[in-house]
């Protein structure tokens, strides 16, 4: 899961990197946004994007392609 907002460019950033690997290694995702979840907003605001592998957070402002791919490899074992 990719938690973020319209208009981030670390977001934008963050869904190509996260649609990438998870095209790659066949793994579905989707994308959330801070303004239509209060409960995500209060939660993660200031450290969008983040991502969630299996509703664990993962990573924060950045997404770092291998580690994503690893953790997901490792995921779906």
């Amino acid at each position: 899961m990719l938690v973020g907002k319209p208009g981030c460019h670390l977001c934008d950033e963050a869904r190509s990197i996260v649609a990438q690997v998870c095209a790659q290694e066949g793994v579905d995702w989707v994308e959330v946004s801070i303004v239509d979840d209060p409960d995500l907003a209060d939660r993660y605001w200031e450290r969008i994007p983040v991502t969630l592998v299996d509703g664990v957070e993962h990573d924060f402002w950045r997404v770092d392609p291998e580690r994503l791919r690893s953790a997901l490899v490792t995921d779906n074992r």
